[in-house]
């Protein structure tokens, strides 16, 4: 069973339950040759602190001697580890040397019975270059022997393998059918021939294609991806597993793994390198070492190099910055950067993962930062939920410096609308910016850097003149102290006045919950009390009780029970709901978090963070909080926080 524990979209860390004990995600599991030990397993386990391995059943079925010992000794104790140990099925050997001799009746058995934690499927191996009519037969084969698999497992985790070559919808369509099935972790294979040839692009397509049709509650493992430069692109899309022999095989031929790419020892003019393999050594004493010995320290090296990414690809996930570290690591090379670029196609489908905020500011690293799903989710919410005023003196500054959203956060714009009592838009790299927003993440969250580059003014240009579709009457004035002024006092004359508090209220909530919601909201004596410090609101209350409190860290709304009873009033179930079923609804109401298992249905349009009401089967509110996860994921996972309950509401 996989048990999700924090994420940053669909980047997440996990923990998978296993015979041999809990595996956390993201994991790098050290392919180990059961013939050819480059790194002892034993030292793998207690010196580098790998807690998993994966080595390969057919090669040890194919040796007499090592397969009278795994029979009898069993795996573990025969490669000396006592971490999980998950094996390849042959799948690999018939990719780099044609058909292999065993069914995958006998592997399948063969891996349970010598005591693999984790066993494969004789899956077929999906070449690049196939034509699509043979890659949709191969993928056939797969789920028919995946589904044979399933029946002989025993108590070993399966892993159920998702093939398709370098079709999307062959991709999607096999990863659906191994959703049904009874596995348990989900290999993407076929992939090493793409990574070898640089072909991330095409990777990209191949990850995110295989997840659209997997089961979110099992993990995913990458087949074949062990170099650190891949970890953090792979995280982002959802990976969680990943493995390969290539610390080994580098070291082998004198190369060393960097999370920025591979560096040859007789290319480099120097190692500056201070891992526990490197530490003690100079440049030239490397170099005359013998060849096993310069092997072993290369072997070690990579391995620490690649521990390291890991761990920093965690942490990132952990502190929301994944999207900063993926766009820094692709920019090592051309080839993973074209990758980057690739998932401008996909942005709809990473918006569904998006989180309506997260605790880490926005930083801009480069063009490629406009294709995160954080702009796609404002450009939609904005022109789909936010009313623009009655007045027509629509006022948009542009600052002819070439940084309005600067000057703007500084209060210059805020004084003078407080003055004028007229409304104004700011153009911004997220396009046009009401005050009424100003304080939401992204857009108060963000970091750019001056001047803008030509892609980002084109954006916010194009978003801009979406906007004027909308509304005709939006004037763009340049920012500009010795006229601005003067011209504010002829255009605001017939300007109605303008209530900034009330305004922001009613935006930020129909952004946040949907159009409506911000009416519903003012709909009666309304108060509201705002900092003596910050001059910012502090809470909402509606003809006397407390039905808001707005956010300082990311300008969005808290709600509180009786704001969540006007939410439910204003928007027929199921929107924003999570239904749960009769056992869960005491220990709801004591403000117990909501687990996945007790979900009976959701919201589809949920997103990650946003607030929710936690009802009954009658629609009768039993609490509130903020979802950790989207509805497929909430009825698949078996475990794991569905909501966050905040407030627990009492029976009346």
């Amino acid at each position: 069973m996989f048990e999700l524990i924090r994420r940053d979209g669909l980047a997440r860390t996990g923990k998978l339950s296993t015979p041999h004990g809990i595996l956390e995600t993201p994991a790098l599991l050290p392919v180990v040759n059961p013939k050819l030990s480059t790194v002892p397993p034993r030292e793998l386990y207690d010196i580098f602190g790998f807690k998993a391995i994966i080595t390969n059943s057919y090669i040890i079925r194919s040796d007499e001697k090592l397969k009278e010992r795994a029979l009898n000794e069993g795996l573990h104790q025969m490669l000396d580890y006592p971490g999980v140990i998950m094996t390849d099925s042959g799948t690999f050997q018939s990719h780099m040397y044609g058909e292999v001799e065993v069914k995958n009746e006998d592997i399948v058995n063969f891996q349970r019975e010598i005591g693999s934690d984790i066993g494969t499927v004789l899956d077929i191996f999906t070449e690049p270059e196939w034509s699509e009519d043979k890659t949709s037969h191969a993928v056939d084969v797969t789920i028919d022997r995946t589904g044979e698999a399933a029946k002989l497992k025993g108590d070993m985790l399966l892993a159920g393998v998702v093939q398709g070559s370098i079709y999307q919808n062959l991709r999607e369509n096999c990863a659906k059918r191994m959703a049904l099935l009874d596995v348990d972790v989900h290999p993407i294979g076929g992939v090493v021939p793409l990574m070898e040839q640089y072909r991330f692009s095409d990777l990209v397509n191949v990850i995110i294609s295989s997840k659209k049709g997997l089961d979110p509650s099992r993990p995913v493992h990458l087949f074949g991806a062990g170099h650190p430069m891949v970890f953090a692109l792979a995280a982002l899309l959802g990976c969680d597993m990943f493995d390969s022999a290539s610390y080994a095989k580098f070291a082998r031929t004198d190369r060393f793994m960097f999370p920025e790419g591979t560096a040859g020892l007789q290319d480099m003019k120097g190692l500056h390198c201070n891992c526990p393999a490197c530490s003690g050594h100079s440049y030239d004493e490397i170099t005359k070492m013998k060849p096993a010995e310069r092997t072993a320290l290369i072997a070690r090296h990579n391995l620490w190099a690649s521990k390291c990414e890991i761990e920093r690809v965690k942490r990132a996930i952990l502190e929301g910055d994944i999207w900063e570290l993926a766009e820094r690591r692709c920019r090592a090379h051309p080839a993973l950067l074209s990758a980057l670029r690739t998932l401008e196609k996909h942005k709809d489908f990473l918006e569904q993962y998006e989180p309506l905020s997260r605790d880490n500011s926005l930083l801009y690293t480069g063009i490629e930062t406009l294709n995160r799903p954080s702009f796609l989710r404002y450009s939609k919410r904005f022109f789909s939920r936010y009313e623009y005023p009655a007045s027509e003196a629509l006022v948009v500054f542009e600052d002819s410096t070439g940084k309005p959203y600067h000057r703007y956060r500084e209060g210059e714009i805020n004084k003078i609308s407080e003055k004028y009592d007229a409304h104004f838009m700011v153009h911004t790299p997220f396009g046009p910016v009401p005050i009424e927003l100003d304080e939401i993440y992204p857009i108060a969250q963000s970091l750019f850097p001056d001047p803008e580059d030509m892609e980002t003014k084109e954006y916010s240009r194009a978003q801009m003149e979406h906007m004027s579709h909308k509304h005709p009457y939006a004037l763009t004035m340049m920012w500009d102290e010795n006229s601005t002024l003067d011209a504010l006092d002829m255009m605001c004359q017939e300007t109605p006045k303008f209530d900034m508090d009330r305004a922001r209220v009613k935006a930020v909530s129909d952004y946040q919950f949907g159009t409506g919601a911000g009416n519903a909201f003012l709909d009666g004596e309304v108060s509201i009390i705002k900092s003596k410090s910050t001059g910012k609101i502090r809470n909402v209350l509606l003809n006397g009780q407390h039905i808001l409190s707005m956010r300082a860290n990311d300008g969005f709304f808290t709600l509180r029970p009786e704001g969540a009873l006007i939410l439910m009033k204003t928007f027929p179930a199921p929107k924003l709901r999570v239904v749960v079923n009769d056992d869960a609804i005491p220990f709801n109401r004591e403000g117990k978090n909501v687990f996945c298992s007790f979900v009976e249905d959701c919201d589809k349009d949920i997103k990650l963070m946003d607030e929710v009401m936690v009802v009954d089967s009658s629609d009768n509110l039993i609490a509130i909080g903020r979802a950790m996860m989207i509805r497929e994921e909430m009825l698949s996972f078996q475990t794991g926080i569905a909501v966050k309950v905040r407030e627990g509401i009492k029976e009346a």
